[in-house]
This record gives C-alpha cells, structure tokens and sequence, in this order.
C-alpha cells in the first residue's frame, strides 16, 4: 500500500512578507506565530533568511526562474 504525500503549499509573497513581519515586530515565540498562521516555525526562518540573503522572498511560482 503506498501512502500518498500531502502536497506542497504555496504561499503568496505577500504572505510571507507579513509572517517576516510579525516574526521580527511581535514578542511571541515563533513557534506560536508558526502555529497561527498554518506553517512550520522552520519555514519562517528560512523565508526571514532568504529576506536577509537577497532582499527579497520568492514568489508563489514553482521551479526556476526563467
């Protein structure tokens, strides 16, 4: 029997900007905005570090950019 994966989720760019946001403003553990907002507490430093790296977050496109 093969389990099924659940499949990836996108999310808008603006929607991580205001995770990164909330992350950086708000005192709450990021474990507990994690936990608001539908995501892994990891995702939000990697979006925070991706901020950081290049000035920007992805957007909800998937694969390379052309």
């Amino acid at each position: 029997m093969t389990n099924k994966r659940k499949s990836y989720t996108s999310y808008s760019k603006e929607f991580k900007l205001e995770a990164i946001r909330l992350l950086e403003e708000s005192e709450r553990p990021a474990s507990e905005i994690a936990l608001q907002l539908g995501v892994r507490r990891n995702q939000l430093y990697k979006w925070k570090e991706q901020m950081i790296k290049t000035g920007d977050v992805a957007s909800a496109k998937r694969g390379r950019p052309k």
